[in-house]
């Protein structure tokens, strides 16, 4: 296993998911979210249908209709549509913070679903963590902001994709379903779309927007799906939170956004409850294995 690749090459991806969440929340400025979503939907999809098809895998499968394949699919919608909807409204430093919530809600939705069992040190940095979501939203407090709620609603339902995907059958292809996922996104944003009052006619940089964030979304995506088959999962999955760094550094470059001390409180304690549950499963990983 080459750890130091697979490391450089997820932080390369969290790189591109900042840029590409940068680029979405400034075209949703002038586009209407649910037009950037089907664009984004469709051509994601029609990409990683291509690739699913030149490596063998027909996009078009009876496994589409498959229980935890539906949900997967459920996760996505729900998730990708509550994240764009946080991007057009609060900071892209403060909807990138409650993101990082996600491994604590994949851990403890593991234990409550599909019966992991966990100690109490595991317990404890799950609280710990909740609590660390709780101070970056203040609820009941002057500074909170009910639409930051988007950003949690994200974090859950991609959980549950994420979930959903360790449990999903194994002759589907990681490509069929990211074509899936994607495609998933059309009928959803041409709902919002006829909600909003109808499409608009793009501005002279608005469909480089929208291409740079497909290209960027697609990039990021294969670079982490090299960096998990170059690297020890335990070893590369906890540089995932280096998004919330690129994150807060395009909100304070390109937004000129500031967050408070609290929610960088708030931010820490979730991250650092999150690595510690990570690295306590490798260590529990390895000692099995031995």
């Amino acid at each position: 296993m080459d750890n130091l690749r697979g490391a450089l090459l997820m932080i390369l991806a969290m790189a591109g998911f900042a840029a590409e969440d940068a680029f979405v929340k400034t075209v949703t400025q002038t586009v209407p979210m649910g037009q950037v979503l089907i664009y984004i939907g469709a051509g994601g999809g029609l990409a990683f249908a291509a690739l699913a098809t030149r490596s063998g895998y027909c996009a078009l499968s009876r496994s589409f209709w498959h229980p935890m394949v539906l949900m997967r699919n459920a996760g996505e919608i729900v998730g990708t549509a509550a994240f764009v909807t946080a991007l057009t409204l609060i900071p892209l430093s403060l909807a990138s913070a409650l993101l990082q919530a996600n491994p604590l809600f994949v851990t403890l939705g593991a234990i409550l679903f599909f019966g992991e069992r966990v100690g109490w040190r595991r317990w404890l940095a799950i609280g710990i963590g909740l609590a660390g979501v709780l101070v970056i939203l203040r609820p009941g407090m002057e500074g909170f902001r009910p639409e930051a709620l988007f950003g949690l609603v994200a974090a859950l339902a991609l959980a549950l994709r994420d979930l959903v995907t360790r449990h999903a059958p194994g002759h589907v292809h990681p490509l069929q379903t990211s074509s899936w996922g994607f495609f998933m996104l059309v009928p959803v944003g041409a709902a919002m779309l006829w909600a909003s009052g109808g499409p608009v006619r793009l501005g002279a940089g608005d469909g480089g927007m929208i291409l740079a964030a497909i290209a960027l979304g697609m990039g990021a995506y294969y670079a982490l799906t090299l960096a998990v088959r170059l690297g020890e999962i335990g070893f590369v999955t906890p540089f995932r939170y280096t998004r919330l760094l690129f994150g807060m550094g395009i909100g304070w470059a390109v937004f000129n956004e500031r967050l408070d001390a609290l929610t960088l409180i708030g931010a820490a304690i979730v991250v650092g409850s999150g690595l510690y549950t990570l690295l306590r499963e490798r260590a529990l990983m390895r000692r099995h294995a031995a």
